[in-house]
């Protein structure tokens, strides 16, 4: 399968919900969410947007999130990341390419790691500034991502 890059935006002000539906009004599709309290978030960021996608009508993909504070820091410029997905079989060039953004001046925000959702996830910023987060795989999750209600 092949590997894909995907936008990834920040949302402050948990508007991540509005700003899916809006994408959808605009490109169509089906949107989709997971919310911070599906994977342990309590209180007040439990109901955002710890993930959502919009896969729209031709197939292609928008990532959205909310960005709470106390745990995402942004500001506007640099809340879009990019988002590299791919599948097991690619897991040992994928992690050449998360090695490889973070060498030469690049940082990793958050190493290669086993997720909540299963897949072997991480961040890097690369030297250029540009944010890159890296998604390989895995097993699969037990239910599927909800999809939103109209």
């Amino acid at each position: 399968m092949a590997t894909k890059l995907n936008p990834y935006v920040n949302i402050r002000g948990g508007l991540a919900r509005e700003a899916l539906e809006f994408y959808r009004s605009v490109f169509g599709g089906e949107v989709m969410v997971m919310t911070f309290g599906e994977f342990g978030g309590e209180g007040r960021i439990a109901d955002l947007v710890m993930h959502g996608q919009l896969i729209t009508e031709t197939g292609r993909k928008l990532m959205v999130a909310d960005a709470p504070e106390e745990i995402v820091q942004i500001t506007v410029g640099d809340n879009v990341s990019i988002a590299i997905d791919g599948e097991a079989e690619d897991a040992e060039r994928l992690r050449g390419i998360f090695a490889a953004l973070a060498s030469d001046g690049g940082r990793i925000e958050n190493p290669l790691l086993i997720a909540p959702w299963g897949d072997e996830f991480g961040s890097v910023v690369d030297r250029y500034e540009i944010h890159w987060m890296l998604n390989i795989a895995g097993t699969e999750p037990e239910e599927p991502f909800p999809a939103v209600e109209d």
